[in-house]
């Protein structure tokens, strides 16, 4: 999904492109059944804060939502396996409504943040910074129906959260972490166990459930090609753990997003990227592997 919450069409919004052109449907093909559906068509982004939502570009975020809802729903109606490409985090949002009830769908939210800011103190105004916030319904969203009517789009009994080292950030900018509502496995506990920590998080996760991957879970040394860069974070190795343990528990799709190959101009991060996806994929249990889409 071409998209950039800061309301832009460069940045992790040529993150599918990048991708494709460093190989990632040919790879794919290696280790699945792949159909390329493309790009979700998308608005002319406005890169302005709305001063009523506290969000750039509220009108693309809806869009957004309902596009990437739309292709998963139709994907999952075809009983394939739906792997979206970001752009960035938002797009969770509508692979989470496209399948299941709110009820009992479940969510292995993997990333270097929480994302969980209310909108009005986010510093950017990206909704990158809150998706999981919108998702869990903790934020009122009165100018978005649709997405009031929804909400919540999972519970947070039901959603399992590994990875985030922010919470000296969140501190600092007195915004509340979701521990006290999310079962966390912060960055550096993940990092000492990978696998065991991926293992019991999707042990005690309600099927069916979405697998959704920030790549800047992984350290700055290991992918410097994202835009907000923190210290610590997982080796390569160490994310090949969880995505595998991840991947033969089950999941009902998978997306990945915040790869900017603005900052990665010889595209050598791609290929890497490109590489661990299709080793991911080739994680799947045999009978989903063979129904791969991209």
């Amino acid at each position: 999904m071409p998209a950039n919450s800061s309301g832009t069409t460069d940045g992790v919004a040529g993150a599918p492109e990048a991708l494709r052109d460093a190989g990632l449907v040919d790879a794919l093909r290696r280790v699945s059944s792949v159909t390329d559906h493309g790009d979700v068509p998308l608005a002319t982004p406005i890169p302005e804060r709305d001063p009523g939502t506290h969000l750039i570009d509220p009108a693309g975020l809806k869009a957004l939502f309902e596009g990437v809802r739309g292709c998963v729903a139709a994907i999952l109606g075809d009983a394939r396996f739906p792997l979206v490409v970001g752009g960035d985090c938002p797009l969770l949002l509508g692979c989470l409504d496209a399948f299941g009830s709110a009820d009992r769908r479940g969510l292995l939210f993997v990333d270097g943040h929480e994302d969980a800011y209310p909108p009005e103190r986010s510093t950017t105004g990206e909704a990158a910074d809150m998706e999981l916030a919108f998702a869990l319904g903790i934020v009122e969203t009165p100018w978005w129906p649709e997405l009031a009517v929804a909400s919540p789009l999972v519970l947070p009994r039901h959603v399992r959260l590994l990875g985030p080292r922010d919470s000296a950030l969140l501190e600092t900018e007195d915004v509340p972490s979701l521990a006290h509502l999310v079962p966390i496995v912060d960055g550096a506990t993940l990092a000492e166990d990978p696998a065991g920590g991926t293992s019991t998080a999707v042990a005690s996760l309600p099927a069916p459930w979405w697998f959704h991957l920030d790549l800047d879970v992984l350290s700055t040394e290991a992918l410097p090609a994202i835009d907000y860069p923190q210290p610590g974070g997982l080796c390569w190795n160490e994310l090949d753990e969880v995505t595998a343990t991840a991947m033969e528990a089950g999941p009902i799709g998978w997306d990945v997003t915040i790869y900017n190959p603005d900052l990665d101009p010889e595209r050598i991060h791609a290929k890497r990227i490109v590489r661990f996806i299709e080793a991911a994929v080739g994680s799947l249990p045999r009978s989903t592997r063979s129904a791969v889409q991209g």
